[in-house]
Parts: structure tokens; C-alpha cells; sequence
């Protein structure tokens, strides 16, 4: 599973059936200090997360996993909005989103 922000959304008229009832999320993966290291990842939104909203995206078969992406045309989805990130023992990095 990788980190990433919400910065955008795709709208498409004409999509799989299977993507059908879900929205289409640009997401910005990021590291655990909030950088950027691949931009412009098109995810499947599996929780109702918007821009600004950091989540947790899922790739490869672990994204048709979810009760929502079952057997969807999909390789990333983003399957939990993040409230709380800390990294290591004294809470050297701890951000709230």
C-alpha cells in the first residue's frame, strides 16, 4: 500500500460497466514525510475521499479486493481516507489531515 493526496478528479461519461457508480481520483503518492514521488496517479475511490484528502491506495489485485471494487477494471484504489500519520517512537512526524 502507498501514501497519496487527492488533487484532482476525472469525470468520464463512457467507462466499464464495472467502474460504473465510481468516481476517479488524479492522487499525488507521496512518502511518509508528505513528498511527492509519483505524480498523477488515476485511482479508484472506494471511501468518498475528495481533494486535499490524504489516503491509502492499494495496487495491483489487492485493488479489486475491496467490497466495492470486486472484479472492477482497476489497478489502484484508494481504500481509507487518513486521519493520522505518525512515524517513529517520539512522534518525530505526526500529521493530522
Amino acid at each position: 500500500m502507498q501514501l497519496g493526496r487527492v488533487v484532482g478528479m476525472v469525470t468520464g461519461t463512457a467507462k466499464d460497466v464495472s467502474l460504473s457508480g465510481h468516481k476517479l481520483l488524479i492522487v499525488d503518492i507521496t512518502d511518509g514525510r508528505g513528498e511527492v514521488v509519483a505524480r498523477h496517479q488515476i485511482v479508484v475511490d472506494a471511501v468518498g475521499a475528495g481533494i486535499g484528502d490524504q489516503v491509502l491506495v492499494t495496487t495491483g489485485s489487492g485493488a479489486r479486493q475491496s467490497s466495492s471494487t470486486r472484479g472492477s477494471a482497476t489497478d489502484a484504489t484508494a481504500v481509507a481516507i487518513i486521519d493520522e500519520i505518525t512515524i517513529g517512537s517520539d512522534g518525530a512526524r505526526k500529521e493530522s489531515t
